[in-house]
């Protein structure tokens, strides 16, 4: 077939505007296998099956099969890119609590946002010939910060030839859950402290207005869901102590929330918010968020591994990175309740 043909080399990995699958796609469009027994593999699965390598299951291929020849060899940096993405996206909890994702070619980005007050957002009719209400859309004062987040894949050729694809990508997809968590920790820390530009969430405390109490119970949590209009609390983040202190509201003990909990893992609250606990979390510590508009995700690029030492069976030290920030879309869409 068509895509037997592809002569693959090292320049796939830097052409500019596009990562090694869109440049094998550009070569052999999906779009000519409708119809086909290879309709809905993209062109990088197709090289696979081109080479003999089955990426899964018992009868997974040894890495080794990557180096049967020059060709094949090249794939292997994409595979470890792709392993490593599906580990950073089976437990991220970053789709939860992001508004959007912002893709870019550079390490420097200057979000914008809404400039709205008391008097912009006031619900007002607007007479004959009077001027419309204004909301204007400006720059940040400061650039959001990027990190570089990674690991460095450490093992000889010789230590890895002979393991099966199947068992070396639980290592991979490992390192991915490793840098989703690191990327889970930035997200929360400018949800707290602010993406730089003097914007840090507000606190509340249990016993002060407007949250009366003497513990974290429903009345409680109900009076920091009504501190976030116009906004809505739909999205509520904890550590694991403060989470099993949650579960023990007698309104979160609801019978159909036990079930929902039971089937999906998911714990879900009389509020309607959804429920997600995370290391990246101290104890006594809530964060509560309307995810349709706290949060932007900013990345620069996809994963990133050193092709050249991975095509060149140099695995003593390789490193797999991402870049990637967040910025604060609207400063009241989240807040932190200290418990």
């Amino acid at each position: 077939m068509g895509y037997e043909n592809l002569r693959l080399e090292k320049g796939m990995y830097r052409q500019a505007g596009m990562n090694f699958t869109q440049v094998l796609e550009s070569l052999d469009p999906s779009e000519n296998y409708r119809g086909t027994a290879l309709e809905g593999t993209d062109a990088f699965q197709r090289q696979l099956k081109r080479f003999g390598i089955r990426a899964k299951g018992a009868g997974s291929s040894k890495v080794e099969k990557f180096f049967s020849t020059v060709d094949s060899a090249v794939l292997f940096p994409e595979y470890i890119a792709r392993t490593v993405r599906q580990g950073m996206e089976e437990t991220s909890i970053l789709p939860a609590i992001t508004a959007t994702t912002t893709v870019i070619d550079s390490m420097d980005y200057r979000a914008i946002y809404s400039a709205a007050t008391d008097t912009t957002l006031e619900l007002k009719n607007v007479a004959e010939g009077e001027s419309i209400p204004e909301t204007s859309v400006i720059t940040k004062e400061h650039l959001i910060k990027l990190s570089k987040r990674g690991r460095m894949l450490v093992a000889s050729y010789e230590a890895i030839r002979f393991q099966k694809l199947d068992m070396f990508g639980v290592m991979l997809r490992q390192i991915g859950a490793y840098i989703q968590a690191q990327q889970t920790k930035d997200a929360i820390d400018v949800l707290i402290s602010g993406d730089g530009n003097n914007n840090p969430a507000s606190e509340f405390a249990i016993g002060d207005d407007p949250i009366f109490g003497e513990g974290l119970g429903y009345d409680e949590l109900v009076a920091f869901w009504g501190v976030f209009d116009p906004y809505t609390m739909n999205t509520i983040l904890c550590s694991t102590a403060t989470m099993t202190r949650l579960l023990k509201i007698p309104e979160l003990q609801n019978p159909l929330t036990g079930l929902n909990f039971q089937g999906t893992g998911k714990m879900g609250t009389p509020l309607g918010a959804q429920l997600h606990r995370t290391r990246a979390m101290a104890d006594d510590k809530i964060i509560g968020l309307d995810n349709r508009y706290a949060l932007e995700m900013i990345k620069a690029g996809d994963v990133l591994v050193e092709y050249d030492k991975l095509i060149d069976r140099q695995l003593e030290r390789a490193a797999i990175t991402t870049i990637a920030g967040f910025n604060k879309i609207s400063d009241s869409a989240s807040a932190v309740l200290l418990v």
